[in-house]
């Protein structure tokens, strides 16, 4: 999504759920631009109700609003900002996190451009914390522009990481893109190091 998102004029979405799917799909065929809809094959491949949320779709015509982040999970220690197909297992991680004390609050951002910075911001404020978790790349990705603007919107952060993916070609094999690409247990593991800093 990074290199579409680099696009000035398009607009760029990526659901992670069924709900969102159907409904960010109502708003870009009513968008004057052009938009940019990302389906995450691993999404793809699973049943409606395989989804924790998201997963009650109406039969009837609805929108989501292209731009507006959603609150998947309220917590008050750190703020986890991802999307798409990460969004499932940092909620997972974030509730696997939950009897040891730490609160996080993940925040799904539906759509890269036009981006919710102010939703971002918010939470952050309340935290103090800021992770970014993308399976993008991290160098000159989605993480630090995210990073950037929260800074530049004047919110203080005390502890800051990125979750995304190295600078390597995607592996072939299964067993080496589940190293390299976040998962419930990165995602754990960089919770629990920017609670511990």
């Amino acid at each position: 999504w990074g290199l579409f998102a680099h696009l000035p004029g398009l607009r760029v979405v990526a659901p992670s759920n069924p709900y969102d799917a159907k409904g960010l799909l109502a708003s870009a065929v009513e968008s004057d631009d052009p938009v940019v809809f990302i389906e995450h094959k691993g999404l793809l491949l699973k049943r409606a109700e395989d989804f924790t949320f998201g997963n009650e779709v109406p039969e009837g015509r609805y929108v989501v609003p292209l731009g507006n982040a959603n609150i998947v999970r309220e917590g008050k220690d750190l703020t986890l900002v991802t999307l798409s197909g990460t969004v499932a297992p940092a909620v997972a991680a974030a509730e696997q996190l939950k009897p040891s004390g730490i609160d996080v609050e993940v925040i799904d951002l539906r759509s890269v451009v036009p981006l919710d910075i102010e939703t971002i911001s918010k939470s952050v404020a309340k935290t103090g914390r800021l992770l970014v978790v993308d399976e993008d790349y991290l160098s000159f990705g989605l993480s630090g522009e995210i990073v950037s603007r929260v800074i530049e919107a004047g919110v203080k952060i005390d502890r800051v990481k990125r979750l995304a993916v190295p600078d390597v070609p995607i592996p072939g094999a299964v067993t080496l893109e589940n190293v390299i690409v976040p998962n419930q247990t990165s995602i754990t593991e960089a919770i629990n190091e920017v609670m511990a800093r």
